[in-house]
């Protein structure tokens, strides 16, 4: 939900400094509209692309176990990491259990 909003808010001040700009009201405020608008949704977008959700589901048979095993920070679940020789990325996905005790 909170995503939707700040794109909403990004647009919204997007839209502000096109109507800035072609009206010629608040042209001082144009410089702030436009770098507010584009930080929110450029910053969203590249959150989005960057990090990828824990997969709940089994693995694809291509994806390569790496071994790697790690307690999610976010959620506290114990996590695998698979590797994708195809595409070169890497996959994180939840391992049903308990997260190892310290």
């Amino acid at each position: 939900m909170l995503p939707f909003v700040l794109y909403v808010i990004g647009a919204v001040l997007l839209v502000g400094a096109v109507i800035a700009a072609l009206t010629g009201v608040l042209v001082a405020l144009l410089p702030q509209l436009i770098f507010g608008g584009l930080l929110l949704v450029v910053g969203l977008a590249i959150e989005r692309w960057r990090y990828k959700p824990l997969l709940r589901t089994g693995p694809d048979p291509r994806w390569k176990d790496t071994g790697e095993r790690f307690v999610d920070p976010g959620s506290g679940e114990l996590t695998a990491v698979y590797f994708d020789p195809a595409q070169g990325e890497r996959h994180y996905v939840v391992i049903e259990g308990k997260p190892p005790s310290d």
